[in-house]
C-alpha cells in the first residue's frame, strides 16, 4: 500500500509522516534534502539551477514510486512526484526561473514516467496559509531556506490548491493553520481517525 504525505515547503509533511511510521509501523521513505547537491545553490540563483533540481527530484521520486510499486510493505512518502511535476517545475517556468525548453523537456519525461505508475492509495494534503508557512520556516532554522522569497512560497500554495481541486485519488485534506498534530494528541488522534475510515472504512 502507498500513503503519501503533499503539502508546502514548511507545513508540516516531514513531521506527520515520522507520527504515522510510528503510530502504524508503516515504510518511510523521506524526502531527499540534505542530500541533494543542487539546493543550496538553487536557493542562491534559481534561474541557473532550477532545471537541475527539478530533474533530481524527479529521479529520486520516480525510483522511489517504482521501488514502493515492488514492495509488499505499506510505505509512506514525504512528498510526491506529482508535486514535482505539477506544481515545482510549472512554478518556476511561470515565474521565469526555468527556460520553455527546459520546462517542455521536464515535462515530456514527467508524462512517460507517468504512464508506468499509478496514484497513492491514499493522499494526504496538508493545507496551510503563507504566515504559517513562513513561521514553520524560520523556526525549522535551515539556512539555505531564509531567502525563499514570499511571491516564491505563494506561487506555490496557488499551484497546490490547483492541483489538489482535480486530483482523482482518495484524498484527505488537514488544515495545517488549526491542526496542530505535532503538539496536540487529540488533533493528531483525529487525523488517524480519518486516515483509519479512509482505508480501512473504520469510524
Amino acid at each position: 500500500m502507498h500513503i503519501a504525505v503533499a503539502g508546502n515547503i514548511g507545513c508540516g509533511k516531514t513531521t506527520l509522516t515520522k507520527m504515522l511510521v510510528k503510530r502504524y509501523g508503516w515504510t518511510p521513505r523521506y524526502e531527499p534534502v540534505d542530500v541533494n547537491p543542487y539546493l543550496s545553490d538553487f536557493y542562491n540563483d534559481m534561474n541557473r539551477w532550477s532545471f537541475n533540481l527539478q530533474v533530481y527530484f524527479l529521479n529520486k521520486r520516480f525510483r522511489d514510486v517504482v521501488e514502493i510499486a515492488k514492495s509488499d510493505d505499506t510505505v509512506i512518502q514525504d512528498r510526491t512526484i506529482f508535486e514535482d511535476a505539477k506544481i515545482f517545475a510549472p512554478n518556476l517556468y511561470d515565474q521565469g526561473y526555468m527556460e520553455e525548453r527546459d520546462f517542455k523537456n521536464y515535462s515530456e519525461l514527467f508524462e512517460l514516467m507517468m504512464s508506468l505508475v499509478g496514484l497513492p492509495d491514499l493522499m494526504i494534503y496538508i493545507r496551510s496559509s503563507i504566515p504559517n508557512l513562513i513561521a514553520q520556516i524560520s523556526k525549522r532554522g535551515r539556512d539555505y531556506e531564509q531567502s525563499i522569497r514570499i511571491d516564491y512560497l505563494t506561487g506555490l500554495n496557488n499551484r497546490y490548491e490547483e492541483w489538489i481541486q482535480n486530483y482523482k485519488g482518495k484524498l484527505l485534506i488537514i488544515d495545517g493553520d488549526v491542526t496542530k498534530f505535532e503538539s496536540n494528541p487529540k488533533d493528531f488522534q483525529r487525523v488517524t481517525e480519518q486516515i483509519d475510515s479512509l482505508l480501512y472504512g473504520l469510524f
